[in-house]
């Protein structure tokens, strides 16, 4: 079931619509938008090409300023990224991100001494999450806010905690039935193992 949710938003092909600024006070698509700019110019020679790129290397500037966002103009950024809430985020220059994938406020991609994270495709990572060292997060994972996550991450699972601890996909997660209520408590609830 979960698995079928996650298969409507691809993991593999970009949805460039997502990237599309809806209004003009947009900063997170404003800022995606002057990196992908600045990329599609950075190949090509000449005096246009030279102006376009100082254009766009210019709002990358005022774009990251307003977001307060570090994420290096030539950073690897598969298509279709969403930052609802744009501030704070800082992406390591070496880390990957795959297509589609969703992060919110104040997440750190950080290298560590062995390599820097590589993000899979259509992965949601929550706010104040800590993504460190050569870690690889797999296709359709979710990483839960202020997690620490220091081991790889498989695919369609779920990283919480701190440091992050691994859950199976939701269909696979057992749960414990309800005890009988106790007169003159409160009821219980359900816990996932």
């Amino acid at each position: 079931m979960v698995q079928d949710q996650a298969e409507t938003v691809s993991a593999r092909i970009a949805d460039w619509s997502r990237e599309a600024p809806q209004r003009l006070w947009d900063p997170s698509r404003r800022l995606l938008r002057a990196i992908r700019k600045y990329q599609s110019w950075r190949g090509r020679r000449g005096p246009v090409a030279y102006l376009a790129r100082r254009w766009w290397a210019n709002q990358h500037r005022l774009w990251s300023l307003v977001t307060q966002c570090e994420i290096y103009i030539e950073a690897e950024i598969g298509g279709g990224l969403i930052m609802p809430h744009p501030n704070g985020i800082i992406l390591h220059p070496d880390s990957r991100i795959g297509p589609n994938c969703m992060i919110f406020q104040q997440v750190t991609l950080a290298a560590g001494e062995t390599g820097s994270p590589v993000i899979g495709g259509h992965v949601d990572i929550g706010a104040g999450a800590k993504i460190l060292g050569a870690v690889t997060i797999g296709d359709h994972a979710r990483i839960g806010a202020n997690a620490v996550v220091l081991q790889d991450v498989p695919a369609y699972c779920t990283a919480v905690g701190i440091p992050a601890k691994i859950l199976p996909p939701r269909e696979q997660r057992a749960v414990s039935p309800l005890p009988a209520p106790v007169p003159g408590r409160a009821p219980a609830t359900r816990s996932y193992g």
